[in-house]
Formats: C-alpha cells, structure tokens, sequence
C-alpha cells in the first residue's frame, strides 16, 4: 500500500476517474493518496481471525470485538474496495495518526506494520487478510479509546457512578461508513462538552507551541496586591497574559492597571470561579504561573470524562446537573438553562459522591434526622457536656434517633429535594449563608446545599397549578413538614468537571477538590500531572 499523505503524489478525479468509482461526490472533491492494487478475494473466517492474532498478540483483547464485526458483516472485507484500502480506511488511519488532537496520549500496537500498508516508500506490506485485520483492530483502538475511554468496571473502582455509556463497535462503524464526517464531530457519538474542550486543547497547545506563557515576575518577599491605579512590570505581564487567554482583546502592553486591565481580571477571575474583586493577590499569581502543560492535562481529563456520558442526558427534556469542582448546580427545562445557583458541597472527610439519581419530591420545613455517623462522632459528646443541646438546637429524640425540628435554624434550611439513592445525598435549602462567601466551598457531610433553594423549587414547580408561589411560601414558614410529591420525576446527575467550556467558547477552570484529576492522571498516563 501507499502512503495516505498529502506530500505524496496527488491522485485527483479527474485523473484517475475510473479509480474511484466507489467515492461519494463530496469525497471526489478531495485530494486522495491511495496505491491501486488489485485485490483477490479476502478469506476472513475463524481460522485467519485465530491465526492473526496468535501472530499479533498485543491486540488480543480486540479478538472478540473484531468477530462480532465480522460476523454481523458476513465475513466480508470492511476496508478494501475492488482495487484498493477504501477511502474510509485511509480517513481512519489519518485520525490515528493524529489521536493527540483527540486528547489521547496512545499508540496503536503494531502501528509500524500499519504503517507498512499506507507507506510508498516501503516495499514490505502486510499481507492483505493481516491488513485487513489490523485495520479493523485500529478502528476497535480508536472506538474504544475515542468514544469510550475507562471500561465501567474502572470507573466504579474510581467512584464515578453516573450512568455508563455503552456502545455497539459494530453499529458506530456502519454510521460511520455511511457519513465518514462523522469521524470529525458526531453529537450521538460523544457528549457535545467532548467537542468544545478538544477546540480548547487546540488552543492551548498552539499557545505552548508558539511560547506564548510566559510567566509572571514577582518581588515574592516584599508583594503587595495589585489594585486598580498601581504601576508595576507584572502589571504588563499580566496584562499579556490575559491578552493570550482571550481575556482581553487586545494588549496595550501598559504596565498601569487600568480600566481596560480591570475587566480582563474579572473575566478572568469569573472563568476559574473567583471571588470578583479587583485585587490581584500572591495566589493569583501562583495561579497564573502553573505551567501550561497543567493546563493541558486538565483538558485533556475532562475530555476523557465527556467520554464517559452518555449522550442522551444532555439531550433530556428536564435534568439537574451538579459540578462539584465549580460548586455549581443547574437546572435545565427544554435544553434551557432555567435556573443556576451556587452550592457549597462535602467536606473531603465526608465527599459527595459522583452519581445520578431521580428527584421525586420536594419537603418543605423538613425535619432533619441526623445521620448515625454525626450522632456517634459529634453529638453524643455534645449531649454529654451539655444537658440541654438538643434543646436549645431544636432537636428531640424520636424512634431512638435524634431529628432536627422544621424551622429557620434547620440544617436543612426550609427545602430539601429528594432522590433516593444509597448515600443517603440530596439538595436542601442551608441557614448558613455566610459560607457561600468562600470561593472553595466544602463544608457538608456530603449532601449539597443550594444557596437559591426556594428559587429552585419556585422553578421546578412553576407550571404545577397545585403549587402556586403562596403555597410554597405557606410551606416554607419551618411550622410543618409538607411534601410535594412531583408529577414527573426529575433526573439528578452530580458530577465532576474541573474544566468546562461555555457556550461563547470561553473555558472554564475548576480546583481539583477531591484530588480527582490526579488519580485519573496516574490512571490513564505514566506520569502526574504535576510533573508534565
């Protein structure tokens, strides 16, 4: 075979007309790179599928994948067409061939052999049955890799229990021969987040590749925050730097924190969920000069755990999602955006758990039964230096369990929203407001608390005529526990996103609050993502 390059000689349409019989007439436009061999006859049965394998072992964990395609396709060629590797097989390849661009740090085993069938300046090919079947290997490869990522016996191991995205290797290479675009962005193949984080790792890197992060200078010893009106060289740094990230539109490269400078640091500080304020503290420029290649990586994990969601969450009519890195939740109605609120989340003691649930009823002035863990670690040695704790908490003993009693002081606040899950997690109103000042929020024993409670369930209930706004301000006087069972249940999914692209393409950082980042780093590379 040939090289499928475009330093190679180009074969157009109107040259070799008859070469391409078989080629769509978008592909006719293109220029191809394809040796012309004629092909006898391609035997593929269990006998060569056994002996391929025995002969490349390190792709022996695709053998039965590769017999599932093979037998719902009869045993037929996939990638030869009557002269030569089809179209569809030198696409594939090229995306191989460019698998960092999907945020994939891998390489096909045996891809020298591989190399052989597309290579012009090498007279040694494989066989064309051995080509056959490493091609369909290098597609299960790239499958798996691309569209998959960790099995789901992994991600439990790793706490992630959101549902598990299952795919038909066979189905997606039909779809795929059918529309081969569908190589470069397919939504019903990965969750469209995937998408705009790998536009983001493209930025990122050309970034890298043209020197352009260059790290800010400071007098660490003698630093004083940096406010509106000050003059300093890292000011012009900076300055420089958000010009780079897109945080500013141009670069005045003045060193006086200006106007212009100003609303660069609150974009700035906006997209990595900063408290905003002018002030550019020590912190800030640590932050700023963690290497890009940190920057890098963080993509890359998150288009990792895109690959994981199932498309079709997004695509729901009604859900609330969760982001525990942003101490974010959002709910969606008819692929809207109808509500979003801060949220402080667990404690790293006591983390809430990646999962998804369904939200089935809303309490308002709830009781709060503590959970046995707090009873046995906190409160018994409250109630033993102190007679009258429970008392002057609000709580009682009932049934040999101590609960909270409805009211404004509940720990619950006046709302919560149940999805029965083992965890025992939910959403729920808080009286500590304060604590929604802290730009790192984990405070809970694991359950997640809304800052715009009440609004939340304003919104969820706004079109329910049994439950107009004074109803629901009547159940949220903390006097009794009153239930709204819902009429539709509400998917809950809580997740962990530390990078997250907006719709106007500006991404988002998150802090790696459960060290999460790290154990999929060592999970999925040689190196931390410290070192790299």
């Amino acid at each position: 075979m040939r090289n499928f390059t475009f330093s190679t000689i180009i074969i157009t349409i109107s040259f070799f007309a008859f070469s391409f019989t078989s080629f769509s007439a978008k592909s006719k436009s293109k220029e191809l790179l394809i040796k012309h061999t004629y092909v006898s006859d391609i035997t593929i049965n269990a006998v060569s599928i056994n002996a391929f394998f025995k002969k490349y072992p390190k792709l022996k964990k695709y053998q039965k994948d590769v017999e599932d395609i093979y037998k719902n396709k009869q045993y037929k060629s996939i990638w030869y067409d009557d002269k030569s590797i089809s179209e569809f097989g030198a696409l594939l390849y090229q995306k191989v061939n460019v698998l960092k661009d999907q945020g994939i740090d891998k390489e096909m085993p045996y891809k020298e052999v591989i190399d052989q069938a597309f290579n012009e300046s090498d007279n040694v090919d494989p066989t064309h049955v051995d080509t056959e079947l490493l091609l369909t290997s290098m597609y299960i490869f790239y499958a798996s890799n691309v569209y998959s990522g960790v099995d789901p016996a992994t991600l439990k191991k790793i706490g992630w229990y959101l549902p598990a995205k299952t795919i038909s290797y066979s189905r997606i290479l039909d779809s795929l021969i059918v529309d081969t675009n569908r190589l470069n962005e397919d939504d019903n193949l990965l969750f469209n987040q995937y998408y705009k984080l790998k536009d983001a790792l493209k930025k990122y890197r050309k970034i890298e590749t043209d020197n352009l992060w260059q790290k800010i200078t400071i007098d660490s010893a003698n630093y004083k925050d940096l406010r509106p009106d000050d003059t300093a060289i890292a000011i012009k740094q900076i300055r420089n730097r958000l010009f780079v990230t897109g945080d500013l539109k141009q670069d005045s490269k003045s060193n006086v924190y200006d106007e212009e400078l100003m609303a660069g640091i609150l974009n700035y500080k906006r997209r990595y969920n900063l408290k905003l304020n002018y002030a550019i503290t020590r912190d800030h420029i640590n932050q700023l000069n963690e290497p890009i290649s940190k920057r890098i990586k963080t993509i890359m994990l998150n288009m990792e755990r895109c690959r994981w969601i199932p498309t079709k969450l997004s695509k729901a009519n009604e859900y609330v999602m969760v982001n525990i890195p942003s101490f974010r939740m959002f709910y969606v109605k008819d692929g809207k955006y109808a509500f979003t609120s801060d949220i402080f989340v667990g404690n790293r003691l006591s983390e809430t758990v990646i999962f998804s649930g369904m939200m089935d009823r809303i309490v308002f002035s709830p009781y709060w039964y503590v959970p046995q863990s707090i009873i046995q670690n906190e409160l018994k040695l409250q109630i033993a230096n102190d007679k009258n704790y429970l008392a002057e908490h609000n709580m009682e003993w009932n049934g040999g369990k101590v609960r909270q009693k409805p009211g404004p002081k509940n720990s619950l606040g006046l709302v919560k929203f149940m999805f029965p899950n083992p965890n025992d997690i939910y959403m729920h109103d808080t009286p500590a407001k304060s604590l929604f000042e802290f730009e790192k929020r984990t405070f809970s024993h694991g359950c997640i608390n809304v800052k715009e409670a009440k609004l939340l369930a304003l919104t969820i209930l706004k079109d329910d005529p049994d439950w107009p706004p004074t109803k629901i301000d009547q159940a949220m006087s903390g006097e009794k526990e009153t239930t709204c069972m819902l009429k539709n249940k509400i998917p809950v999914y809580i997740g962990y996103f530390t990078a997250w692209v907006q719709d106007n393409g500006e991404i988002n950082f998150f802090p790696d609050v459960y060290s999460r980042d790290d154990s999929l780093d060592k999970l999925l590379y040689s190196d931390s993502i410290v070192s790299k």
